[in-house]
């Protein structure tokens, strides 16, 4: 099902909104697997001079104009800041209809707030990538909104697939999803520096030491993804018997470290309800 979508996405006119560094991930991306025809592809940005290096960059029309790279688009991926997503809905809502699928990657903004913003029934998909879309690794959460059917959300699967993995969830968790596989790369980051500094503290050489942390955590989890296993079993398949895993745990469990990961999303997932209403 997703190939043979895929391969209908390079018929169809793409519009992308605001793109900074997750829009041109994407962008790059489609390109790059050749998801987007060239020629079928639009993108804005704010400023003139930067318009110019990246349509020559990537050989797609760019423009600073929304409106006018909308127009006949038949999918608009909606890249800009979730503070401004309710001015760009107004300057490009004349030019959609219920032919033009939305698929708004603008955190804490909800598909109804977008379905308001325009006329007729639009179709909307929200989603949550993360920035290890960068490397072809990322984690999208997806929901769709009151308009859009199942072949939408398969359109959109197509478009995130191609830079990782993919689930679709009910609206109402997408900050979760937010606060667990968006923030989350920030809280494996800590974790991996932590574990690097620790391999320098017992005399490793700093490249070595973070070598064998980003790979001993990739390995960790690829396995998660591979087995299917339950962490907890794998990380007793690890800890034998009065051996020096148990030791290094029993430090883990003083420090309350499964405490302090689980607040950390807990807060995340509060914050990502705050931002649509700052300015």
């Amino acid at each position: 099902m997703a190939s043979t979508t895929a391969h209908k996405l390079s018929d169809k006119k793409l519009a992308v909104l605001g793109t900074g560094k997750l829009g041109g991930i994407l962008l790059r991306a489609y390109l790059k697997q050749e998801l987007f025809s060239p020629k079928r592809v639009t993108a804005t940005v704010k400023h003139t001079e930067k318009a110019l290096a990246l349509a020559k960059e990537l050989g797609v029309s760019v423009t600073t104009e929304n409106r006018k790279a909308v127009k006949d688009a038949d999918i608009v991926l909606l890249g800009v800041k979730p503070q401004v997503v309710g001015e760009v809905l107004k300057e490009i809502a004349p030019e959609l209809n219920e032919k033009t699928l939305v698929i708004s990657v603008a955190a804490s903004v909800p598909t109804s707030y977008i379905e308001q913003r325009l006329t007729g029934k639009v179709p909307v998909v929200r989603a949550m990538p993360n920035t290890p879309a960068a490397v072809d690794c990322g984690m999208t959460g997806l929901c769709r909104g009151a308009h859009a059917g199942p072949e939408h959300l398969e359109m959109a699967r197509a478009m995130f697939n191609a830079v990782g993995r993919t689930v679709a969830v009910d609206e109402k968790n997408m900050d979760a999803v937010t606060g667990l596989s968006a923030s989350g790369p920030a809280f494996a980051y800590i974790i991996l520096e932590s574990l690097a500094e620790a391999g320098v503290k017992v005399g490793l050489p700093r490249d070595v030491a973070t070598l064998l942390a980003a790979q001993t955590m990739k390995g960790a989890a690829s396995v998660v993804l591979e087995t299917g296993d339950h962490p907890a079993l794998l990380k007793d398949a690890v800890t034998t018997p009065a051996g020096c895993t148990i030791d290094g745990i029993m430090e883990l469990e003083e420090g309350k470290l499964r405490v302090t990961l689980i607040k950390a999303v807990v807060k995340a997932t509060s914050r990502a309800g705050e931002l649509l209403f700052e300015k």
